[in-house]
């Protein structure tokens, strides 16, 4: 049976009325994204149509998951709130403080030693408010939402960016930051500016060695890092139809990485037989009785190009098997064509690792579709020639693969099971030899290849692509290895070609698992006191930001940064994931990754107080002891990549006011705001250039402050001349309350009293 049955039979006993409400309102056809949009709505009821791409809206999730890294900022924020228990079903996921590094149950106890603090605090908080908890090992937390809490035509918010692997089973999940987690936890309406819509048609049929994962991987080669910003990704038509419930989630999944608000799919069969083989035949008895309101209107699949704003099509009959990278997760190249970009481009064609797992492919169909390869190569006489790491996505999944001989079939071959966590995709990897900093290649199943991501090397030069083909590239040891054409020598020096990839969209015997790591919270939690060591260096309570004002004048410059600047850059994860709940701590990465326009070094910023050049934090820090606000200055879809709110944070913590750049992914403009910054874009993206090392800003109109206005920016150069410059903004008149008062968390309490 289901967690919150009760709340999803709630969710589409409104769903009727609601989308036959909206649908007579906005006097067309719907899509899915629209329906399940308008059917949360904080004001019950539509009253009106919204425009796509600029109303903001409010609107009532369902639920929030959050995993242990952002998690403890987030409970940090809402243990401020004054609430006595959360307003919407929540769960805690400990899943990222887990380091790979010798195997499963070593890695796991060796958390569980340095991390214990940080796992109590989110156990006790997770109690006393009412939140469900999910132990370090239970898994990796989309595969566990989507195992046990997604259903179709649901919305959700996460802490994490990839909350939006729910959208596999029919959901609107979408990342968020922790204040907005907030806001919600504490019965508030969750803001979002109502979404453009972009329309993926996929026809044919998904064969051979080409996988789910190759559709976003082509998507992303499309769209880019930032071209479903702003966007719902719709995906729709007989291809999608065809595929499994497991596989949707990984197209999701990644929709991360291309900037979109979130990614979904039409209720099918598919999504039906995965939640009866997970012990929810009553979610699919009740989303069966309101099957059609689960996907959108035949009309718009019909003839999308009137109803998106973008149609995609792809033919998955014709679709070729991808590896993306390197150093950025939209850079495609299908397989057949690497050897002569690699030699062009100078990519390390040896492979030295193969990674499988994470929150994008873990389940029991891609471990068991990797598995037939892995078979093949024990059979034909081949070995792993890369060494190979796996990560199953939950305890359910490993136990059943376990029981399957799934694993077993790795072991064989030498490969290293680790903890069901996140492991090496978030830095969590203790790579031997990595601080060597050698020029190498990896190719992993993961989302995500920004330089020093996987183990902190910035030479490693990572490669996306399916698990089946990250486990054909390792038994081969080569990047550019086609297995549609290639053959290998074996032990016997025999010439072998391995066969197509085959595997189960689900276990034959079922799923089974003894403990699956989930605790109930208490019934009553008011006796709980959550205590914190004052000399802890893990964990801090928060002092409340005090507002900016409207008088900021003689703000510096502390960073230009030069180009690529994701939430890696600003506030990197690996070995920095052991602060994440102690605000101070963390500040020491702060910008640390971000290349300084004016030298091309990464941490080492000029001090216009002394003249030196020292690392970001120090420069700030000084410059916040001695009364003077600072300056970030960016390049384009500054803030991509997770959803960490530690990226607005720290450099507010650190005293910057303003972070002025040409354009903003949607989380990290949305933390900004959240925190009490200004988040700004340039009017005319050629000012980037007239920003200079030593300037000093002033702005002339921020006591003018208003939605539509953009501000006016003096900018004092160290030779005494001057340029204004135009920013605009997206605050509306509830975000400028936010700026007013410090902080949306400040505007919160202030309500609350």
């Amino acid at each position: 049976m289901a967690f919150d049955i009760n709340m999803i039979k709630k969710v589409y006993n409104q769903m009727v009325q609601r989308v036959d409400n909206a649908r007579e309102l906005v006097g067309k056809p719907l899509t899915l994204s629209e329906k399940i949009l308008y059917n949360h709505l904080w004001d019950k009821l539509p009253q009106k149509g919204f425009t796509r791409g600029k109303d903001y809206v409010d609107f009532a999730p369902d639920r929030i998951a959050c995993q242990d890294a952002t998690a403890q900022m987030a409970l940090l924020q809402f243990m401020q709130a004054g609430k006595k228990k959360v307003a919407v079903p929540t769960t805690v996921h400990c899943d990222h403080l887990i380091l790979a590094r010798i195997g499963a149950d070593s890695d796991l106890q060796a958390a569980l030693n340095t991390s214990n603090e940080v796992f109590n605090f989110l156990e006790d908080v997770s109690n006393k408010y009412g939140i469900g908890f999910w132990k370090p090992g239970a898994g990796i937390i989309h595969q566990v939402v989507l195992e046990n809490y997604a259903f179709p035509g649901g919305m959700m918010i996460g802490t994490d960016s990839h909350t939006v692997n729910a959208g596999g089973l029919g959901m609107l999940a979408i990342g968020v930051g922790g204040a907005d987690a907030v806001d919600v936890m504490a019965g508030m309406p969750w803001e979002l500016k109502f979404p453009k819509l972009i329309g993926v048609k996929l026809t044919g049929k998904l064969s051979g060695w080409t996988a789910p994962k190759d559709v976003i991987l082509k998507v992303a080669g499309i769209l880019t890092t930032k071209g479903g910003t702003g966007a719902i990704v719709e995906y729709f038509g007989p291809g999608a139809e065809s595929m499994s419930c497991t596989g949707k989630g990984t197209i999701c999944n990644m929709g991360a990485e291309i900037g979109a608000t979130t990614s979904t799919f039409g209720y099918d069969e598919s999504m039906e037989r995965y939640l009866r083989a997970t012990d929810r035949s009553d979610v699919a008895d009740a989303a069966n009785e309101v099957k059609q309101y689960l996907t959108a209107d035949a009309e718009v699949y019909a003839n999308p190009e009137q109803y998106f704003d973008q149609v995609i099509e792809i033919n998955l009959s014709e679709l070729l098997p991808h590896l993306n990278g390197p150093f950025t997760p939209d850079l495609a190249t299908p397989v057949g064509t690497m050897t002569e970009k690699a030699k062009a481009n100078d990519w390390p064609l040896k492979v030295e690792w193969g990674l499988i797992g994470s929150c994008t492919n873990s389940s029991y169909e891609d471990l068991s579709r990797a598995a037939s390869i892995a078979q093949q190569a024990l059979d034909k006489g081949l070995k792993f020639t890369s060494e190979l790491g796996i990560n199953p996505g939950s305890e359910q999944v490993r136990y059943t693969a376990e029981r399957d001989g799934i694993l077993e079939v790795f072991e064989k071959l030498d490969a290293k099971i680790f903890t069901n966590a996140c492991g090496p995709c978030i830095g969590q990897w203790a790579r031997t030899g990595a601080d060597k900093e050698e020029k190498n290649t990896i190719i992993h199943s993961f989302n995500r290849n920004f330089a020093k991501r996987a183990d902190g090397n910035p030479n490693t030069h990572a490669f996306v692509a399916s698990p089946e083909l990250v486990a054909a590239v390792a038994i081969s040891g080569r990047l550019d290895f086609n297995p549609l054409t290639d053959s290998l020598i074996n032990a016997n020096g025999e010439e072998v070609m391995l066969e197509e990839p085959t595997g189960w969209e689900l276990p034959e015997k079922g799923f089974e698992v003894k403990d699956n790591g989930y605790l109930a919270p208490n019934e009553d939690g008011s006796k709980i006191v959550v205590s914190i060591n004052p000399s802890s260096k893990r964990l801090q309570f928060l002092t409340p930001f005090t507002p900016l004002g409207t008088e900021i004048k003689g703000a510096k410059l502390l960073i230009k940064a030069f180009g690529k600047c994701t939430t890696d850059h600003i506030s990197m994860a690996g070995p920095w994931l052991r602060y994440r709940g102690h605000l101070d701590n963390i500040s020491e990465n702060c910008l640390i990754g971000a290349e300084n326009a004016f030298n091309k070094k990464t941490n080492f910023v000029k001090s216009q107080l002394t003249g030196e050049y020292d690392a970001v934090p120090k420069t700030a820090r000084t410059y916040k002891a001695a009364g003077i606000k600072t300056f970030v200055v960016g390049d384009h879809n500054y803030g991509e990549g997770s959803s960490r709110e530690h990226a607005a944070m720290e450099p507010r913590h650190l005293g910057v006011a303003a972070v002025l750049v040409k354009s903003f992914a949607r989380i990290h403009e949305t933390n900004l705001k959240k925190q009490g910054m200004l988040g700004l874009t340039f009017v005319n993206e050629n000012d980037y250039d007239l920003i200079q090392e030593d300037d000093t800003f002033n702005f002339l109109d921020l006591n003018e402050f208003s939605p539509g206005k953009p501000l006016s920016i003096e900018v004092v150069h160290a030779d005494g001349t001057k340029d204004i410059i135009m920013a605009n903004h997206t605050y509306n008149q509830g975000q400028i309350e936010w700026y007013k008062e410090g902080s949306a968390l400040n505007l919160i309490k202030k309500q609350n009293k």
